[in-house]
């Protein structure tokens, strides 16, 4: 579930007979429940909109869902291959590594597997 920004997973407890979820895109914890998936769809929402309120009342800013920016650990052979791809190709390393990912995340149909 998507929802100005924020995404969230969700699951079925069926011993409580309930749905739960988790907003999973920031660091902070947002939760929220529901007995049905519109009251399960309409809590997240709900839960996003306090927590924006509640950084506003306290003149914070709200974790933003994601930078753009993270770091990622390779072997140092598979960082000169893929530099010298990149170079090859006339790509800097950044532009390569993120048509990569964006390709691995990408449904048959060519929209991105997150929307």
């Amino acid at each position: 579930m998507e929802y100005k920004g924020y995404y969230a997973r969700a699951e079925f407890d069926e011993e409580s007979d309930i749905f739960h979820g988790e907003v999973i895109n920031i660091s902070d914890v947002v939760t929220f429940e529901g007995t049905s998936v519109d009251e399960l769809k309409q809590a997240f929402q709900d839960s996003i909109d306090d927590y924006l309120e509640f950084c506003a009342e306290r003149g914070e800013e709200p974790v933003k869902p994601y930078s753009g920016r993270f770091v990622v650990r390779i072997n140092p052979e598979l960082h000169q291959r893929v530099a010298i791809k990149a170079k090859a190709e006339g790509k800097s390393l950044n532009a390569l590594v993120n048509e990569i990912l964006l390709n691995s995340v990408r449904n048959k149909n060519g929209s991105c597997a997150s929307n």
